[in-house]
């Protein structure tokens, strides 16, 4: 069974979180989910839910998967040098590196997508990347694999992207079997991506 550290922050975007945990959690092959925060209180999400903290970022830093989901938050959360290097050796660590939306943006800023292609939310799109100028940001994508880094559009890209990552370690049919489980309509394609337009980006 793999672990995976999921990182939460003060204010995460709800769906970010969840929506991957929900298809992540139900790999046949076993994920444990470890939720991961700056310290032991429970940490709420944009929505005011509060979710419970496994370990802190003071802990074991050697999951074999990495989560960051994103939120206007995110961008807060930077200013924690100590988070932020967190992240680096986490990512270091990790045999898959997953975020979704500005949780993209997070971890541009550590520098540990520097050189290599990510995406995320379109509408804050010009606004946030610029935070990361050595990414090579992909305008028009559902999510974006570069070695073992799995980046995703905004918000409900991340249950895609997290399928696509259960079909990457455990092949698509247990991707297929995660996704007619929670009636989701899997988007397979990463290149679609109807957002792009819709902000203004193409």
């Amino acid at each position: 069974m793999r672990t995976m550290a999921a990182l939460v922050f003060p204010g995460f975007e709800t769906l970010d979180y969840f929506g991957p945990m929900e298809m992540l959690g139900g790999a046949a092959q076993g994920i444990e989910i470890i939720t991961v925060a700056q310290g032991r209180e429970a940490v709420p999400s944009v929505h005011g839910q509060r979710i419970v903290v496994d370990k802190t970022i003071a802990e074991k830093n050697d999951y074999d998967l990495l989560f960051i989901p994103g939120g206007d938050s995110a961008l807060e959360a930077a200013k924690d040098q100590a988070l932020m290097q967190w992240i680096r050796e986490a990512s270091a660590n990790a045999e898959r590196v997953m975020a979704v939306c500005t949780g993209t943006v997070l971890l541009g800023m550590t520098g540990v997508l520097d050189g290599r292609k990510a995406t995320t939310n379109k509408i804050d799109f010009n606004d946030t990347v610029p935070l990361a100028p050595n990414v090579d940001w992909v305008k028009e994508a559902r999510w974006v694999e570069d070695g073992k880094f799995f980046t995703s559009s905004g918000v409900s890209a991340g249950m895609d992207m997290s399928l696509a990552v259960i079909a990457d370690l455990y092949g698509m049919a247990a991707a297929e079997k995660v996704a007619l489980g929670t009636e989701y309509e899997w988007h397979k394609d990463s290149s679609r991506d109807p957002f792009a337009k819709l902000a203004g980006l193409i």
